[in-house]
């Protein structure tokens, strides 16, 4: 006698529900998250990206149409087509469209940016040295982040990189910064988000160096003994706004 499909499958079913160790979690080593699509019509139109163990492995640059990896050795073993990015992108902005008609388009809840500036490594006058913008609870992901050093804006040395996704569906980025430490010199991460009520500057100076600690970027925020400038909370109320235009 053949037992049917449905049958075979119910058996199953029973056997794992009445299994002693079928009600506990299930415990997963590693994580991936392939294919994590996100589109919107404003600021940044969307991204692509591909995770590992919550590190980014890679991104889509979509106006570039290429693909962009974390660590250029990564793509020495796989590869990926950023055409397959570039569809998804189009079908979630199909979508979106839909949605909209069918829907009252209520605007999303503005959070509020978390900003922490440090060092990536001991300072040392006269020492190369990387400052690091962290820039956690993003939402939306649309956001600028600017350098000042002794209050000018800085274009040379500048990167940062996409938006990273979190478990309560914000995001967080990083922004960095190489420089030359100095007495003489001060430096701003000035951070614009429509869930501020003005430009957020957050400062790193030439203060008085205590305790100093050190971030892998990516890398779970693991945090180590060394030496960190004082950060100051510096809110501008009276800069333009993020964005202009109708």
């Amino acid at each position: 006698m053949i037992l049917n499909r449905a049958l075979i499958l119910g058996a199953l079913a029973l056997t794992a529900m009445m299994s002693p160790s079928g009600s506990e979690d299930i415990v997963a080593d590693h994580i991936a998250a392939y294919g994590i699509n996100v589109y919107q019509t404003y600021g940044p139109s969307g991204y692509y990206t591909h995770e590992f163990d919550g590190d980014e492995e890679f991104y889509v640059d979509l106006e570039k149409k290429e693909t962009v990896w974390h660590l250029p050795v990564f793509s020495q073993f796989r590869r990926f087509d950023p055409q397959g990015a570039l569809r998804n992108i189009a079908a979630a902005k199909h979508n979106l469209e839909i949605t909209i008609q069918r829907s009252n388009s209520t605007a999303a809840t503005n959070k509020v940016p978390e900003v922490t500036v440090f060092s990536k490594s001991s300072v040392m006058l006269g020492q190369p040295n990387t400052l690091i913008c962290h820039v956690d609870n993003i939402f939306p992901p649309v956001i600028n982040i600017t350098w000042l050093k002794n209050g000018h804006a800085v274009s040379e040395g500048v990167s940062e990189t996409s938006f990273l996704p979190k478990d309560d569906d914000s995001f967080f980025k990083f922004g960095y910064l190489t420089f030359l430490p100095s007495d003489d010199d001060v430096y701003d991460c000035k951070v614009e988000h429509w869930g501020l009520d003005g430009p957020l500057l957050k400062h790193w100076g030439a203060l008085p160096i205590y305790e100093s600690r050190r971030v892998d970027a990516l890398d779970d925020l693991e945090l180590f003994s060394g030496q960190v400038h004082h950060i100051l909370s510096l809110p501008l109320h009276s800069a333009p706004p993020l964005f202009s235009g109708t």
